[in-house]
């Protein structure tokens, strides 16, 4: 690896991570503290339905449970899994659970881009942004659908743990880069694509994922106690209050 290289290497993952999280949360925040009418997802469902229904469901069942399985996958220390599964057996489960989620993500993703670029209605009604950001997660599943043949081909598991190692030294402010170095282009590519998406995530429609994570928040929210008020007359007749 010459210098360039070693630097751009050190830039893109130990450096460039923790600029994406900054833009990521406070983003969100300075966009739901200005502009929380546009903190929306932007339906088009009335223009039309039925493509819509089938690529939304997909799309979100399939995105949901890639991102749960990749942050458990990569955040969870070895030692804590170890004594109820082996390395090997664990990128076996990640590898062919992760493809039958990328694949039903990859094909609701094509379905939605398909509609707002085939409709012409939808398609004039789509910001720009919109189109990117829809563009930009369908090539960040094709290339995590590439990785696949290369996870089945390191069979002892050394790949997944080196991205493991990674992530928990960036989340635990230890950045150490060093075990990416031998990885192929789809791995690094992947990552690199992958905080990309959470840099322009406060910027684009998928601000609205935090709207998802906060409703969480009525399941364990109180019941809201509602008295009726009577106005007390003179002569003991109660009245309700009047209708506005």
């Amino acid at each position: 690896m010459n210098t360039l290289q070693a630097y751009a290497h050190n830039f893109f993952f130990n450096v460039y991570p923790y600029l994406c999280l900054a833009v990521f949360l406070m983003g969100s925040l300075a966009r739901f503290d200005r502009d929380q009418y546009t903190w929306k997802s932007d339906s088009s469902q009335m223009l039309r339905a039925g493509t819509l229904r089938w690529g939304s469901n997909l799309f979100h069942i399939g995105i949901l449970f890639l991102l749960m399985g990749h942050t458990v996958g990569l955040l969870t220390p070895h030692w804590l899994y170890e004594p109820f599964i082996s390395p090997e057996r664990k990128q076996v489960v990640a590898v062919v659970a992760g493809g039958i989620a990328g694949v039903v993500c990859f094909i609701g993703l094509t379905l939605l881009l398909h509609r707002r670029l085939s409709d012409p209605r939808i398609r004039l009604t789509s910001h720009r942004t919109d189109l990117a950001i829809l563009i930009i997660l369908w090539v960040q599943l094709t290339i995590g659908l590439i990785t696949l043949p290369y996870s089945f081909g390191h069979e002892d598991a050394s790949v997944m743990l080196a991205l493991s190692d990674w992530a928990q030294r960036i989340v635990t402010f230890q950045p150490d880069a060093a075990g990416l170095v031998p990885l192929a282009w789809p791995y690094k590519s992947h990552l690199v694509l992958g905080m990309t998406i959470f840099l322009l995530l406060p910027f684009s429609r998928l601000v609205h994922v935090w709207s998802g994570f906060a409703s969480l928040a009525y399941v364990f929210r109180p019941y809201q106690l509602v008295r009726s008020r009577r106005l007390n007359l003179p002569g003991g007749h109660n009245t309700p209050p009047a209708r506005h």
